[in-house]
């Protein structure tokens, strides 16, 4: 199993990268946010999703772990394939991803190609219903309780979608531990705490 590969970008296409690793180079299915960050003949580092199976062996990777986590979340939802949560993340960062399932956005789901209304009402649902079991009686660095979802305030709102993520609530309390959160818009406490989590 591969957690990331490092290597120089041998080539870039359509939704794809070789990445040269000592002669041998990998084919990454990967999106177009990660495409935009990488250039030719230049050195970069892809997390990786391995999907094994007898017909296959495909290798998904991404600049960010935060995309990959995303990734993950989507083709855990029943009927949503790799190819599928690719075009999702295409079209879409994964904090302003995370905002559409918690305001039950599915035009922003919907935008992505080959993604109907049926798949963003299955992606919307089933993520929320996990986030909101996830983030049940969650507590705040301040130590107070904040149960998710009921209030829609912004910080409810950011704490549920960075839970989208695949963050922990112990990761969240801490990576908005001493946030002026009160100033900010729900992205940008998102885009605040997985900043702080890349250095925690």
């Amino acid at each position: 199993m591969f957690y990331y590969i490092e290597g120089i970008v041998a080539e870039l296409g359509a939704q794809m990268a070789v990445i040269d690793c000592g002669g041998v180079g990998y084919l990454i299915n990967t999106t177009v946010g990660t495409i935009s960050r990488l250039k030719t003949n230049e050195k970069a580092k892809l997390y990786i999703y391995s999907v094994i199976r007898e017909d296959c062996f495909d290798l998904y990777g991404f600049f960010t772990i935060s995309e990959k986590r995303s990734f993950e979340m989507l083709i855990s939802v029943s009927g949503v394939g790799p190819k599928a949560a690719v075009s999702i993340l295409s079209s879409s960062t994964p904090e302003a991803l995370a905002m559409a399932i918690i305001s039950n956005d599915e035009k922003a789901l919907t935008v992505a190609p080959g993604i109907g209304k049926k798949i963003a009402q299955r992606v919307i649902l089933e993520l929320k219903d996990k986030i909101a079991k996830e983030t049940e009686g969650f507590v705040s660095s301040a130590g107070a309780v904040m149960p998710v979802g009921a209030s829609g305030s912004k910080l409810n709102d950011a704490i549920a979608a960075l839970t989208v993520l695949g963050y922990g609530s112990g990761e969240i309390s801490a990576a908005l531990k001493g946030a002026e959160v009160e100033t900010l818009t729900s992205e940008e406490i998102i885009k605040v705490a997985l900043k702080k989590m890349m250095t925690i």
